[in-house]
Formats: C-alpha cells, structure tokens, sequence
C-alpha cells in the first residue's frame, strides 16, 4: 500500500477509537460519582463545570475566578472577572490565572425591600434568595442609597446641677439625606398648652452646635449653658427634620442654687 494512503488509514482507526483524541484526553468520561455535592448562595448561581459534567457555583462579588482545568470559576451574570494585580493586591499570594469578581455597574442601589444595597449585583443576589424562600422579587428603585426620615439614636438625658455650673444636653440623630438639628425649650402655658422656644435665641448663656457623624449618615447636636440659672430648668427638645420625615427627643435640666448663694441669704436675714 502506498504509505499516505496507509497514514490515512491509520488515523481514521485511531479518530474511531474512544478516548483518543484532544478533548477526550483532557477530560475524559463524565463520572457523576466522582461530583462533589455543592450548594449555591442561591439556585440562579447554579451551572455546570467545563465538561456539562458536574454542578458548579457561579461566583459572586470578591469571590476568585479564572484558574485553570476544574478549578477554573466563572462570575455570575452582570459581573467580570478582575485580575489581583489591577487593585495593586500581592499576585504572589493567589494562584496564576486568578482574579475576583466585581460588578459591573458601580455604586450603591436602593431596593424595592426599601434597604441600601452596595451594588445591583448585591441586590440580585438579594433578590434571589428572597426568591427561594418564597418573599418575592426585589426590584431596584433607584440609583443611589435609600432615603428614609430621621431616627434619634441617642436622646437627650437628664441631667441635676447647680446654678454658676456649665452643662449640656447632647443629641444624635441617623438619616438619609443629612437632616436639620434644632433645639427647643419646652414650657407649658397657663392652660396646658405647650410653648415653644427656639434656641439659642436671645438667651447669652446658650450655645448650639451641629456637626457631622460620628458615623456615616449621623449628625450630633449639643445645647450648652453657662452659667446655668434657675430660668434655664425645664424641659428641652432635640428635632431632626429632612424631606422624608422628622422625629424629636425630650431631655430635662434641673436646677439647685449653689451653696454659697443660699449662704449669703441666709446671712442678709439674720
């Protein structure tokens, strides 16, 4: 026989036989016995391996992906896979061909579920496991964090002290947008109507000041009073107002004259 011809035939025997081959070789027959039993975040991040062979978890955000053979993990849907060098992370420290996964929409999201979610990746992950355990879908609503009214954290306390003493009543409030912080005496007319004053107003021993924090999306407000007089007791309001909604926290200052003062009346009636 001519030798291309007994060449060709050698190869169609060998393309016949199972298991020879560059797929075949690489990877072999599917053995179910051989899968591992897994379990997902959440049913939608379900798949299968290279070879449709074993069940797999698709990785969600700061998960590894990429590797090589087996190992090799896809992102889920909506997501990509990074590389550790990209974010300057230490490549020694993680397998070649690895990365992590990382959503492709940037920044934060309000949800239907009526919470802030880091990502719309975060929130489709949400939303599935909600899913599975029969509460519904979760929908984005718009970009950014969810607004909701102020809720007063820490409240304004009870404070006794003398009259010449310096104090102050503190106030911290939590809110989406940043709200407005006002204080209020509080004092109660003739026929139990309550007044209102807004402070410092007129009063030249009172002092207001708001700022930032301590956490994020918290404001703090204090009242202070020096010297602290007998017309400076009673009840004082913190109130936090912003476009969503407003709420308020009540404290009290009582007042006692300084022993030297009580002293010198007592000497003026002898």
């Amino acid at each position: 026989m001519h030798p291309i011809l007994l060449l060709l035939s050698l190869f169609g025997f060998f393309h016949l036989i199972p298991g020879v081959g560059a797929n075949a070789s690489l990877c072999g027959p599917c053995n179910k016995d051989d899968c591992r039993s897994i379990t997902c975040a959440a049913p939608e991040l379900l798949t299968k391996d290279d070879r449709d062979c074993c069940d797999l978890c698709l990785s969600i955000e700061g998960e590894n992906c990429g590797g090589r053979d087996e190992t090799r993990a896809r992102c889920a849907p909506g997501m990509v896979c990074v590389s550790h060098s990209s974010l300057g992370r230490e490549s020694s420290s993680y397998s070649e061909g690895t990365g992590f996964c990382l959503c492709e929409e940037d920044g934060a999201v309000c949800g239907s579920d009526g919470r802030t979610h880091s990502s719309v990746c975060a929130l489709h992950l949400q939303s599935w496991r909600a899913q599975s355990q029969g509460k519904g879908t979760i929908n984005k609503v718009h970009d950014g964090e969810c607004t909701f009214a102020p809720v007063i954290t820490i409240a304004p306390g009870k404070i006794h002290n003398v009259t010449g003493a310096q104090v102050y009543l503190s106030c911290e409030v939590k809110a989406i947008p940043t709200p407005i912080i006002s204080w209020r005496k509080v004092s109660e007319s003739p026929k139990g109507v309550r007044i209102f004053e807004d402070l410092p107003g007129d009063r030249v021993n009172v002092a207001v000041q708001v700022r930032g924090g301590p956490s994020r999306h918290e404001s703090s407000s204090w009242v202070m009073i020096k010297p602290l007089t007998k017309e400076d007791e009673g009840t004082y309001q913190c109130h936090a107002t912003n476009m969503v909604g407003d709420a308020f926290a009540e404290g009290s200052i009582r007042v006692v004259e300084h022993n030297s003062r009580r002293m010198k009346k007592n000497h003026h009636r002898i």
